[in-house]
C-alpha cells in the first residue's frame, strides 16, 4: 500500500511554514505528519496530508513548489525492538531506504518510509506480516 506525500521546497525565511499551514487549514486540508530537513538557503517539508491532490493544487496556486511522492507508512507496535525487525527484513532484501520518519501514538507506532525500490518493499514487507497503512488508516487512529 503506497501513500502520497507532499514535498515543499520553501526558502529558509521566517514565516514560510507558518504560510504553508495557513494556505492548507483555509483549504481544509489536515496534516497527519511531517518532517523538515533544512540548509541555510532553503528547506524540504515532507508532508502526509488528508488531501494531497487537493494540497498540491493550492500550494501551487500560492506559487509553492510542490511534488507528490509515493511512500510507505508501516505500524508496528510502539516498543523496543519493533522497528529494529521491520529493518532488518528491508536490509535482508538488499533495499535503501532514502529517508524515514516516524511517530508513535500511545501503543502504536507509524513509520515513513521511502525505500528505493518501492514494490519490493511492499513485497517483502506484506509476505513478513507487517502492518502496511493506507491513507485512510493513517486518519482513523
Amino acid at each position: 500500500m503506497l501513500i502520497k506525500q507532499l514535498s515543499i521546497f520553501l526558502e529558509n525565511k521566517k514565516g514560510r511554514f507558518t504560510e504553508v499551514t495557513t494556505i492548507l487549514g483555509d483549504a481544509g486540508i489536515n496534516m497527519t505528519a511531517f518532517t523538515v530537513a533544512e540548509n541555510s538557503d532553503f528547506g524540504i517539508v515532507r508532508l502526509l496530508v488528508s488531501d494531497p491532490e487537493k494540497a498540491r493544487n493550492v500550494l501551487r496556486d500560492n506559487k509553492y513548489a510542490v511534488s507528490v511522492t509515493d511512500v510507505l507508512c508501516v505500524q508496528t507496535p510502539n516498543e523496543p525492538g519493533a522497528l529494529s525487525k521491520v529493518m532488518d527484513i528491508i536490509t535482508q532484501a538488499d533495499i535503501s531506504i532514502e529517508y524515514m520518519y516516524a511517530f508513535s501514538l500511545g501503543k502504536g507506532a507509524v513509520v515513513v518510509i521511502r525505500p528505493d525500490d518501492l514494490d519490493k518493499a511492499v513485497s517483502v514487507l506484506s509476505e513478513n506480516k507487517v502492518a502496511l497503512l493506507a491513507s485512510g488508516d493513517l486518519f482513523a487512529l
